[in-house]
């Protein structure tokens, strides 16, 4: 991890990209802040060339993003032009189709449409399809996992996973193990951490919370991860607040 490679999701801050002038400030605002990549998603519908232009004038790289299911099957190449656009390489889906989450041929058959959508994405675009997960994937599912069966039926050639260290914890599992699972196939990660307050969990600043973050940093570091993004989907004080505290943390362990 380098502070170059540091990156805020903008989901933290969908309530303040709405348009594309809200979008231009708060591109401003992580500048100011230190941020140097941001993962584009949450925002509200901005010509790609002004978040193209507003991050260059940011100075600020599009290391990722997040996009929705119906874009993946039915406008690839149109997605695929913006992300060459924005010089970004990380296509995320930001969690599983909804049909797709009952049962272990759920997992499986959409393992396969993505591989299918991700095999494309590289062959014919030279973009990687990342999955990022959320906690019920690790619900079992006849006696397995969720995120075991994506991570054994999916195509480890053009497959992805975009880990989000908070939810696999969420989860009941080790999100240190879980890095090393993916090695090789996690070039983005996500982190946010997880408090106890009044005896339940929440989302939490980096560093402010209970999970072993520097353990799972030396483990992003020990198996490639490119990017280390700062994500918290609920905030508790001023979002960019938030984010400035997770960056300060996340600078002191380099």
């Amino acid at each position: 991890m380098q502070r170059s490679t540091i990156a805020a999701q903008m989901y933290t801050l969908r309530d303040f990209t709405k348009t594309a002038e809200d979008l231009r400030a708060a591109f401003q605002k992580l500048k100011v802040m230190g941020y140097q990549a941001v993962q584009i998603s949450g925002m509200g519908p901005i010509d790609p060339q002004l978040v193209k232009q507003y991050a260059d004038e940011a100075g600020l790289t599009i290391c990722a993003t997040h996009v929705p299911w119906n874009r993946l099957v039915n406008d690839l190449d149109a997605l695929a032009a913006e992300h060459k656009l924005w010089n970004c390489k990380y296509i995320g889906l930001g969690g599983l189709p909804g049909e797709y989450q009952s049962s272990q041929e759920g997992y499986r058959t959409f393992a396969k449409l993505a591989s299918g959508i991700a095999r494309t994405l590289k062959e014919e675009h030279g973009l990687q399809f990342v999955y990022h997960n959320h906690d019920f994937e690790f619900e079992r599912v006849e006696g397995v996992t969720g995120m075991e069966v994506l991570l054994q039926e999916s195509d480890p050639e053009v497959f992805g996973f975009e880990l989000d260290m908070y939810w696999v914890q969420a989860g009941g599992a080790n999100p240190v193990d879980w890095v090393h699972k993916v090695k090789g196939r996690m070039q983005v990660m996500h982190l946010k951490d997880m408090a106890i307050i009044s005896r339940g969990q929440v989302f939490a600043e980096i560093g402010e919370g209970n999970m072993n973050y520097e353990a799972i940093i030396e483990a992003g570091r020990e198996t490639g991860v490119e990017w280390f993004v700062v994500e918290q989907d609920v905030c508790r004080r001023d979002p960019f607040e938030s984010l400035e505290i997770s960056l300060k943390y996340l600078i002191s362990k380099l």
